[in-house]
Formats: structure tokens, sequence, C-alpha cells
């Protein structure tokens, strides 16, 4: 069996959102025991992770080693229509993910323990994210 569905995400500006709940909701609704989950952000300035679920403060480290590695506002950057952080959130989602395959196995996204999906918003201001979530198995 195949199911493929469109959610929206809500972000509040540049930073991670825990999106593993709602895609095993999704999972839960199809009734699909295992099989594999696949997600796809369709954005250009937002990306998708998995990383530690249990302690932010390796959601924050990241945030700080990619603002490090690209530099907002750099003069360098012909693209900045939207602002100083447009061609920034560009690299950022070239260097990380726009889709994540993940193994579905007991009804459940078959993370590591301290392993969670998220939603990388890389623009300082608040955005709707659409993903595409696509389930194929039994």
């Amino acid at each position: 069996m195949m199911q493929q569905q469109t959610i929206t995400v809500q972000t509040q500006g540049r930073a991670t959102v825990d999106i593993t709940t709602e895609i095993e909701a999704l999972l839960r609704s199809n009734d699909i025991e295992q099989g594999l989950c696949h997600v796809f952000i369709h954005h250009t300035s937002a990306s998708l992770i998995i990383t530690e679920n249990a302690d932010a403060d390796v959601r924050r480290d990241l945030e700080n080693y990619i603002a490090k590695l690209v530099k907002d506002g750099d003069p360098a950057y012909l693209h900045d229509q939207e602002g100083a952080d447009d061609m920034a959130a560009h690299i950022r989602s070239v260097l990380t993910q726009t889709e994540i395959t993940i193994p579905i196995h007991a009804g459940r996204l078959a993370l590591g323990t301290w392993q969670g999906l998220y939603l990388w918003e890389h623009r300082y201001r608040p955005h709707r994210r659409r993903l595409t979530v696509t389930l194929t198995g039994t």
C-alpha cells in the first residue's frame, strides 16, 4: 500500500520544529506496520534533519555552528532580495536535506532512542512550510 499526504507546518522563525509526532500520527491513521516513510519539504530556505531529541542544547549548538559557517548578509552574496537571511537560508538548505526516508517498524518511525525528525526553518520570519509525506508498506 502507498499513501501520500501533504501537510503544513507553521514555523515561528529561525529554529527547529519537532515534526516526529505529527508524522507518526499519519502512520497510525494509515495503519502501516512496516515499510518506509519519505518526507519532502517544498521550500529552498528550510530543511529536514534527524537529530537529538532529548537535549535542546544540541539543536542550539547546530544553529550556532551553521551561523558561523553560513553568515547572514555576507557581502559576497548576490541574492538578497528578501533580506540578510535570504541567501544564507538557501545555502543552509543545500548543506542539510530537503528529503528524508525513515524505516517504519511496528507502526512507528524506526528512529533511535534519542532521535527526532525536525523541520529546520532558516528564515528569520515565520513561514507556513509544505511537506509531502509518502508512506509505503503493509
